[in-house]
């Protein structure tokens, strides 16, 4: 079957703005902001915004231009003189067919004005009468699209609308009032529809966002141990569940419980799928029965082979607790040293002398295991670096391993202990800082009561 070939455009001078008004009804083109649909349906504009795409953000500094696609063998004008809200002339392209519709369809096309009674390619005798609709509604998604249908056929009009037009309008009733205004209310409407649309799946994403976010969180594995166990996780990103910070808690069979918190460089989202991957990583290899350098050395390979790039680090302490409660196996990766409390002595931190490199900055580092003393009574205090880094007051002056130190014992003369102890803890580094802290904040804390 031969391709069409293009008739002459209709009305060029339309686009120019030199044409003259052709209305039947000799209607001005000046329009209120009161107006209504023209086929008496209010638009709902409310809560348009400013988009990315290129036709919405086109309609508040250029003319409007309108695709015609129609087939009129008498090749007479159907669209009469028009204009925009600000007075400006809105531009008509005509196509007579699809395929020269598509060609036509450019960035700066705001509307589609379609003749219902054309034949959809590859539909000529199909039942479907919006079968053209269908077509250019998957050719153009983000047009505004009016149909023109005959005088009387309000039924297959308001189908069309069903279907995905913003608005019907009938041949023989065009006027250039009417249809200016109709032009501007369907391309508002498009852009309300795709500001709403746009907006349910961010809510949607955010929602399932959420819900992974939420399934990665540890869940400790202490069934069977008598310590007691809370944690506190302030993602530095804003609106985030997960930071670049992680920690697990599990005890083996063999009654030991193995405790662990590390902080990835970095506070993306890059960084917290990281550091979830090192924490369930952590976790498989001492279920497994690693512990101590080897561990950490599994670990890094882990991270080099998972890295997105060589500079990314993260540094790590982990701790094994004996099964009688008593004593602690401890090696740190580049990371603070945790803070021991017990009834009667002050709060201090543990030996760090043998503190190894981060795990990803040496390749074949080693990570000394140190044994610790707990003693019959204590809480075991493990966090990142978030909550010793924020400042205090307006100064340079940040709050330190010092600080933090003196700030639990006072915490702890007060009586608080546990999840108390803790939130009071992040809450008053916040307010040392003066707001919100920008890196991620983890904190676990494990207690023994005889």
């Amino acid at each position: 079957m031969p391709v069409p070939i293009p008739r002459q455009r209709a009305i060029p001078a339309a686009e120019s703005g030199q044409a003259q008004a052709v209305s039947p009804r000799g209607g001005s083109a000046e329009e209120s902001a009161k107006d209504t649909s023209p086929t008496g349906r209010t638009p709902d504009t409310a809560g348009i915004t400013d988009t990315t795409d290129k036709v919405e953000n086109n309609t508040a500094h250029t003319n409007l231009t309108l695709l015609l696609i129609e087939d009129d063998p008498a090749g007479s004008p159907i669209v009469p003189d028009m204009l925009d809200q600000a007075g400006k002339p809105i531009r008509v392209r005509t196509a007579r067919n699809l395929t020269e519709a598509g060609r036509l369809l450019t960035d700066d096309v705001h509307c589609i004005l379609l003749d219902l009674a054309l034949p959809a390619p590859g539909h000529a005798d199909s039942a479907d009468e919006l079968a053209v609709l269908r077509h250019v509604l998957e050719l153009a998604p983000r047009h505004a699209v009016l149909a023109l249908t005959a005088s009387g056929d309000a039924e297959r009009g308001a189908e069309a609308v069903r279907v995905g037009a913003q608005d019907y309008l009938f041949r023989d009733e065009l006027d250039g009032r009417l249809l200016s205004r109709a032009i501007r209310y369907a391309v508002e409407r498009k852009r309300s529809e795709s500001a709403e649309r746009r907006l349910a799946e961010g809510k949607l994403r955010a929602q399932e966002n959420r819900r992974l976010e939420r399934g990665l969180l540890p869940t400790p594995l202490l069934e069977g141990s008598s310590l007691r166990f809370a944690a506190r996780y302030r993602p530095g990103r804003s609106r985030a569940l997960l930071g670049g910070d992680f920690y697990d808690v599990v005890r083996t069979p063999d009654g030991t419980v193995h405790a662990m918190i590390g902080d990835v460089c970095g506070h993306g989202p890059d960084e917290a799928a990281l550091g979830v991957e090192l924490r369930i990583a952590w976790r498989a290899l001492t279920l497994a029965g690693l512990c101590g350098d080897q561990l950490l050395g599994t670990l890094q390979q882990v991270l080099e082979h998972e890295r997105a790039d060589d500079e990314i680090f993260a540094t790590l302490c982990t701790v094994d607790i004996a099964p009688d409660g008593r004593r602690a196996g401890l090696c740190l990766a580049g990371h603070p040293s945790p803070l021991l409390a017990r009834p009667g002595r002050p709060a201090r931190l543990l030996p760090y002398d043998n503190n190894g490199p981060a795990l990803g900055l040496l390749p074949g580092a080693r990570w000394p295991r140190m044994q610790v003393e707990l003693g019959a009574e204590w809480s075991l205090m493990l966090y990142t670096d978030g909550l010793i880094e924020g400042h205090i007051g307006q100064g340079r002056e940040r709050l330190g391993q010092d600080g933090m130190t003196e700030m639990i014992r006072r915490q702890l003369a007060e009586g608080l202990r546990g999840e108390q102890l803790l939130r009071a803890a992040v809450n008053e580094v916040r307010d040392l800082n003066g707001g919100e802290l920008t890196d991620d904040v983890a904190v676990l804390l494990l207690d023994r009561v005889p």
